[in-house]
């Protein structure tokens, strides 16, 4: 897909919907997408309000492994055409930035993209807010507010080290990546209450992005706690993989199309 800028007015519009809906006390869910029938699909169900892709998601429809293995150049080609698909905010998984957050925003900034995901990777913490920063950085340059959701794998990557360690690096670390000017910051992982009320406190109400995976807190809870934001990674994509799988084993022993299939395409 060739990069070709939406005015740069509505761009700035849609990233300014975006940050509200994240500062909203009402809790902002995005169903992940990872390609044009599944942004379609969600953006047209009553209570949607923006969209987030999903980058494991778009690299496994591409047949590529997740972990930045998929070239920046199909990235942005599929972000694009769901930015495209789509009168709604889109916030994009980026990943790390694949070896350039700034320039990776900027190229996505250029198909309609205004908001992203950007990894830390437990980086050194000098060079991860130092890449935050390029990002937010690459908004302005384009004239855009762009919509950073920082994220710091400290849950994920914490090993077997003290809870309360890993707890108070997410905190430093998020810290940061707001003093430059990040919209919010996303903690993956499996939180409990304790964990969400601490990050809450440590970064003030509607700061805080999770994931929500089987076993999380509800999502009235989160919104009671102050989280701005629940996304749902993969997992919305491992949904639709299941319900396909189960009907073909369905189909291959002689069964029927399931009752109630939509043509939702």
């Amino acid at each position: 897909m060739t990069e070709t800028h939406t005015g740069h007015a509505d761009l700035a519009a849609k990233a300014a919907t975006l940050a509200r809906l994240h500062a909203a006390p009402e809790i902002l869910q995005v169903v992940n997408v990872w390609d044009v029938i599944s942004a379609r699909t969600i953006a047209d169900l009553p209570g949607t309000t923006a969209l987030a892709t999903a980058s494991h998601s778009i690299a496994a429809s591409l047949g590529y492994e997740d972990g930045e293995n998929i070239p920046l150049e199909e990235m942005i080609a599929a972000v694009g055409r769901i930015a495209a698909a789509t009168p709604l905010p889109v916030s994009a998984d980026l990943e790390a930035g694949y070896g350039d957050p700034g320039e990776a925003v900027r190229r996505a900034i250029g198909v309609g993209i205004v908001g992203a995901n950007i990894e830390d990777q437990m980086r050194p913490l000098a060079d991860a807010v130092a890449q935050m920063e390029a990002v937010v950085e690459a908004g302005r340059a384009e004239g855009v507010d762009f919509v950073l959701n920082a994220r710091t794998d400290a849950l994920l990557k914490a090993g077997d080290r003290d809870p309360a360690d890993v707890l108070a690096d997410a905190v430093e670390r998020g810290t940061a990546y707001l003093a430059v000017g990040a919209t919010n910051v996303f903690v993956p992982g499996l939180l409990d209450e304790h964990s969400v009320t601490t990050l809450v406190e440590a970064f003030g109400p509607q700061r805080l992005s999770v994931i929500n995976v089987p076993g999380s807190l509800a999502p009235a809870r989160l919104q009671e706690l102050g989280v701005a934001r629940i996304s749902y990674g993969p997992w919305t994509q491992r949904v639709a993989l299941t319900a396909l799988a189960d009907s073909a084993r369905e189909l291959l022993a002689g069964g029927a199309l399931p009752e109630g299939t939509l043509p939702l395409n």
